[in-house]
């Protein structure tokens, strides 16, 4: 079936490869949601000086201010109008005498079917369906979707019909039984920002990708980021192996290293050296000639390669190449999906060994609808596996007290988990480390010490005579109980 795209490349993902050629699709939402803008970036996107697209509107917004709110996005280009892209008022055409009887479309009807015809440009809108009902009647409408679907499914053009609708509206009303294709668009209060959304109601000769999809609209125009859930990753062809964490001492820990596709959890409370491990992980990396992923929601990436040098890990010339690739997420204003799309883009542009996520705490912080994290982590972790790569996540736990962890237990979603913590020897606060699993892979059961110097993270000795550690009760050396 030939598609014509929508010049958003996550979008074409959901819809199946983009929209049929000779269908009709209603875009449907409320005000503000970006209709408007969508449309025109796929006009924009398919239309040529030999194939134009024609937009069509109705009782809506002068031109001149259409223009004018348009001009700001990038992929707008006021001197291709005419040329690629033709703004055509249909009021004109519909007059209130034609309404009463039923035939106030008519004319309307055949001049896009004219067009459709002569022109076969690829994209034909409608702006607004929703107006044209308002005027003409429901019985106007219906009848103008039943002959354009019957005439236009001939040619190569896409109708999108622009539409203000409820949610209930679109249940009811006849047009949407009659269109090929119904994508709603939706922005709704969503504390501490609010969030707006895309998702495809139907699509006839498509597979596409069911839920809500998250939206933004910056000066690109509309971007689109697939719910994780609805993707499908590859499947996994692993050479078995293992990878070093950079630390020969927690290397021993793992026995042998990281299994490479593995996910692999470090838990630690704040100032344990999680985010040191991490850095520590892509900068063994980096040396080894790996390319590597790091998505951190705390600190932008100048600050992070600023805490690589002060150790001693120049991660300069591998952002500057290409070789190192830093997300900065800022906390509360990114999706989960936002963060999925930032991973698979990476892990496609080329081969990426190492991925690092810092931390889990803001990835259940932004799942809200906390019986999706489970499942979203788990897609996240097979995208990751299929590409061949290998993650580390960091993880907060409390600082004293229970081991608690910010959705609960979540140490069944990964393979390996490292516990870092505070412990109190001899009047002092010291840190230690110990591996408490790791999946189909033997690894040592034992506690050690660890300090953090200019070096990094460096591992001592096993500590013996140590109890209710992984309790977080009182800790006693040689059984003494007073």
């Amino acid at each position: 079936m030939k598609r014509w795209a929508t010049g958003v490349t996550e979008l074409d993902l959901v819809l199946d490869g983009g929209l049929p050629a000779g269908s009709l699709v209603i875009l449907a939402g409320g005000p503000g949601t970006g209709k408007t803008i969508l449309s025109q970036q796929i006009c924009f996107a398919n239309a040529t000086p030999e194939r134009k697209a024609f937009y069509y509107t109705t009782f809506a917004e002068p031109h001149d201010k259409l223009v004018r709110d348009l001009e700001p996005f990038e992929f707008f280009d006021t001197a291709a109008l005419e040329e690629r892209v033709e703004l055509v008022n249909l009021e004109s055409l519909l007059t209130d005498a034609a309404a009463t009887d039923g035939e106030g479309l008519a004319p309307a009807v055949t001049e896009i079917v004219r067009t459709c015809f002569e022109q076969r440009p690829a994209i034909v809108v409608v702006d607004s369906v929703k107006a044209l009902r308002d005027f003409a009647g429901e019985r106007a409408v219906r009848r103008m979707f039943y002959e354009l679907s019957g005439r236009v499914a001939h040619t190569d053009s896409v109708l999108l019909f622009l539409g203000e609708y409820r949610e209930e509206e679109m249940q009811g009303y006849p047009e949407f039984s009659l269109a090929d294709g119904i994508v709603q668009l939706a922005y709704e209060p969503y504390e501490p920002v609010d969030r707006r959304w895309l998702r495809v109601m139907k699509l006839r000769g498509s597979n596409h990708l069911g839920g809500k999809h998250p939206v933004e609209i910056d000066r690109t125009g509309i971007r689109v980021y697939p719910r994780m859930e609805s993707l499908r990753p590859g499947k996994a062809s692993l050479g078995g192996g293992r990878l070093t964490s950079g630390n020969p001492a927690l290397d021993e820990m793992l026995g042998g290293g990281i299994p490479i596709g593995d996910l692999t959890a470090i838990l630690g409370p704040s100032g344990s050296g999680k985010t040191i491990a991490a850095l520590r992980f892509v900068a063994q990396g980096l040396l080894e000639g790996e390319r590597c992923l790091y998505v951190s929601f705390q600190e932008d990436g100048d600050q992070l390669v600023k805490k690589a040098a002060s150790f001693g890990w120049d991660f300069t010339a591998a952002r500057d190449d290409g070789r190192l690739l830093l997300y900065h997420l800022p906390q509360g204003l990114f999706s989960l999906d936002a963060l999925g799309a930032a991973v698979r883009d990476g892990l496609a542009a080329e081969s990426v060994h190492r991925v690092v996520i810092d931390s889990l705490a803001e990835l259940v912080y932004a799942a809200r609808e906390t019986e999706r994290f489970p499942t979203y982590a788990r897609q996240l972790a097979a995208f990751v596996r299929a590409a061949g790569a290998t993650a580390l996540i960091t993880s907060q736990t409390a600082t004293l007290g229970p081991l608690t962890e910010p959705a609960g237990s979540t140490s069944f979603l990964f393979h390996n988990v490292v516990l870092l913590r505070y412990i109190e020897q001899e009047s002092e606060i010291r840190r230690a480390l110990s591996v408490l699993k790791m999946r189909d892979s033997d690894h040592e059961k034992g506690l050690r010490q660890y300090v953090i110097d200019n070096q990094g993270m460096r591992i001592g000795d096993k500590l013996d005579d140590l109890t209710g550690v992984l309790g977080w009760s009182a800790l006693r050396e040689g059984g003494s109980t007073g």
